[in-house]
């Protein structure tokens, strides 16, 4: 901890003062399920002091120019590289992920800030043909308001940066909540921007160990304009329900059952290497990991074979040494769920090819199971861990139905050599994002987000920053 400890902050961030309450709850390691560090339990009253200090610096915000917001914003991403080490450290001691994949989150996270620092400047409206002589139309955009940016654990640093640099950026005020079991990468975040120079009440962070307390508040104050939430479907649908009563704009990054399609054409290297990597990324805790594996019955045997011999090779153990490839689950409470699935898919007709056992530490060992069918519980529920089950068809028409046979609609990969097959399925699978020979398609660039019940809503690429803007349509009459 000596390497970090002077970025470990246990107050709320609230008008640019850390915030003290006697009430506390505390923060844990996944992996040695030791206390970190005690943090104060945010108060009512303390919500609406941040709700008030984003409502007043909403104004005097704004009114900068784009140029002046993106050089505080661009600041805040030299102070991250800089701080990679330190930051990813912190991350990997609260979270559980491997060292080398909390510094990748650094750099994903800081990203989307570079981005939209950049992007700030190119936020265009539009003139539209006068429908009379006498008159001139235009549309703008300008910032929706306050932002309530509701995060998770899995990426405590990038799922708050996606959401916050684009509102920033744009010209809006933000309350970030970020989830209680991560914390300190969201206060460490808030520091950093502090040292960048964003004006009091700009960025506000709150932390609390109620969840649904402070998604209630978010949702139902007047002062915030859009709630952007990543968690559950479940969750999701209360958080929309609870904004309708003031009309809030929502976006929402919900749960996921990403299927990955090998055709029998596919090259099976290719298709093993990035369903290890799209599938035991965070120990399979990512609402885009692979969910299920699709497999062509000529070339079943063959992938799975592959797939076994590979899982079998990843290293688990302590987060923080570089030579692990999985950690931790996120607590003691999941790997219950971990052994339904197990026992489930065995009941059913599956094979354990490898793993399928606790470790010690929090740690569920990489498991593949072969034989999956559509009546375990994986089929239609998102696992978020590491399982993989594969599952067998002979048709293009089979596969896709496979697929889209769930209420999510995140994201989907598929592997083939064939353009026409590839063509076809992208344009008939039901989701918001495709991968096509890939198993990571995140980037600032492109619009993450999902259909169904996946959510609404695009973060990352010029989409992303439209979803804080509001259009003002303008029209101007007599003009000789």
């Amino acid at each position: 901890m000596e390497s970090f400890k002077d970025i470990i902050f246990t107050r709320s961030y609230i008008n640019g003062e850390w915030v003290e309450r006697e009430e506390t709850f505390d923060v844990f390691n996944p992996y040695t399920e030791e206390r970190i560090v005690s943090l104060a339990d945010a108060s009512e009253e303390q919500w609406e002091e941040a709700v008030q200090a984003a409502h007043n610096a909403f104004e005097p915000w704004k009114r900068l120019t784009a140029k002046e917001r993106s050089s505080i914003l661009l600041k805040w991403y030299d102070l991250l590289q800089e701080n990679k080490e330190k930051i990813a450290g912190l991350m990997s001691l609260e979270s559980g992920k491997v060292i080398g994949e909390c510094l990748s989150e650094v750099d994903y996270g800081a990203s989307f800030i570079q981005w939209f620092g950049e992007e700030a400047k190119r936020v265009y409206g539009l003139t539209i043909p006068e429908f009379s002589v006498d008159r001139r139309v235009k549309v703008i955009r300008q910032p929706i308001g306050v932002v309530a940016a509701i995060t998770p654990w899995n990426f405590p640093l990038a799922m708050i940066t996606r959401k916050i640099a684009p509102a920033l950026a744009v010209g809006c005020t933000v309350v970030i909540r970020p989830s209680s079991v991560t914390p300190l990468t969201a206060l460490a975040l808030s520091y950093y921007a502090e040292k960048a120079g964003f004006p009091k009440g700009v960025i506000n962070t709150i932390v609390n160990a109620e969840a649904s307390q402070a998604g209630k508040f978010l949702c139902g104050h007047p002062h915030i304009s859009k709630i952007s939430f990543t968690g559950s479907t479940e969750v999701g649908k209360i958080l929309a329900k609870q904004s309708a009563s003031t009309l809030k704009k929502v976006s929402l990054e919900l749960g996921g059952n990403a299927p990955l399609i090998v055709f029998k054409d596919a090259d099976i290297k290719n298709a093993v290497e990035s369903a290890i990597t799209a599938k035991f990324r965070f120990a399979g805790q990512t609402c885009v990991c692979i969910n299920r594996i699709l497999v062509h019955r000529d070339i079943y045997n063959h992938f799975t074979k592959k797939l076994t011999e590979e899982v079998q090779k990843l290293k688990t153990g302590d987060p923080s040494l570089k030579e692990n490839q999985i950690g931790p689950l996120i607590s003691k409470e999941v790997l219950p769920k971990m052994e339904r699935f197990i026992k489930d898919a065995q009941e059913k007709g599956g094979e354990i090819l490898c793993g399928g056992t606790k470790e010690k530490n929090n740690i569920f060992s990489p498991t593949v199971i072969g034989n999956a069918n559509h009546k375990m519980r994986f089929a239609q529920e998102e696992i978020f861990g590491p399982i993989a089950p594969i599952f067998k068809f002979d048709s293009f028409e089979e596969a896709i139905h496979m697929a889209n046979d769930t209420i999510y609609g995140l994201a989907a990969y598929l592997y083939t050599d064939d353009i026409n097959t590839a063509i076809r399925a992208s344009e008939q699978l039901q989701y918001g994002m495709i991968g096509i020979n890939e198993g990571l398609i995140s980037s600032e660039t492109v619009p993450f987000g999902g259909i169904k019940e996946s959510g609404y809503g695009r973060e990352g690429s010029k989409y992303g920053i439209e979803d804080y803007t509001q259009l003002k349509y303008i029209c101007t009459g007599n003009v000789r």
